[in-house]
């Protein structure tokens, strides 16, 4: 049995990755999945085989393309609702919506990434529509920044000198302690032209750092001023969803 470096059986971490091809496509052909993992077609090709077997993909004779197959969503209904952030909290982010009238984001951090695993969107006809299990860049947008701002300092440290290139890291360290002083975070046309967000960090009762919640929408309604007044209820929101999180 092949394994990597790190210890990890190598047949294992490909077919995980050819899974991993279907988090942002419903179905792909063996090509494409080739290109996007970076292996032999066929080497793809008899993973997809096994995978075929056991039900976790599912090949179209017609189109010759594959999609996720049944033993996903038995593996997915198994999941403990209880400890799911993007489950409890949902009820919760409703709430805030109906109050705040925009859309809500819960935002984890993934690596160099941060990734919204759930959202509620705003009722107005113009709005921010905020599509559940995006990736995003960590370096920019105010959810990023309390998942910065409110880490350790050695992963701070590691993450704000891989980036930079990319930002001014004496205005973003300044940025970052202000965030911890005043407890949340704004941006402004940061990643998306025409959009503002406010963010407040949610920490569970050992004062562990959860997810960031967020709030975002036109420019024109999400002033400064405006994401001012938002951010206190957003606080008293997080500080509720903290207490309904397991340690």
């Amino acid at each position: 049995m092949e394994q990597t470096k790190s210890g990890t059986v190598r047949a294992v971490e490909r077919a995980l990755d050819i899974l991993l091809c279907f988090t942002d496509e419903i179905d792909l052909g063996l090509t494409e999945i080739a290109e996007k993992t970076g292996l032999h077609k066929s080497t793809v090709f008899r993973l997809l085989a096994s995978l075929e077997v056991k039900g976790f993909v599912i090949r179209d004779s017609v189109t010759e393309k594959y999609r996720l197959g049944f033993r996903i969503w038995e593996l997915s209904a198994n999941l403990s609702q209880s400890d799911d952030p993007a489950t409890i909290l949902l009820p919760e982010m409703e709430r805030l919506r109906d109050i705040l009238g925009e859309t809500i984001s819960l935002y984890i951090r993934d690596n160099n990434e941060r990734i919204r695993i759930q959202a509620v969107q705003s009722k107005h006809s113009i709005r921010r529509v905020a599509p559940i299990g995006a990736r995003l860049p960590l370096y920019v947008g105010a959810s990023s920044k309390i998942l910065i701002a409110f880490d350790n300092m050695d992963t701070q440290e590691n993450m704000i000198k891989e980036w930079r290139e990319l930002i001014d890291i004496s205005a973003y360290k300044d940025q970052i302690a202000e965030i911890r002083k005043v407890g949340y975070a704004t941006s402004i046309e940061e990643r998306e032209p025409g959009v503002a967000a406010v963010s407040v960090p949610i920490f569970n009762s050992s004062h562990q750092l959860v997810a960031a919640l967020s709030v975002s929408g036109p420019v024109n309604r999400l002033t400064l001023e405006n994401m001012k007044e938002h951010a206190g209820i957003m606080i008293e929101t997080a500080n509720r969803m903290g207490k309904m999180i397991r340690p």
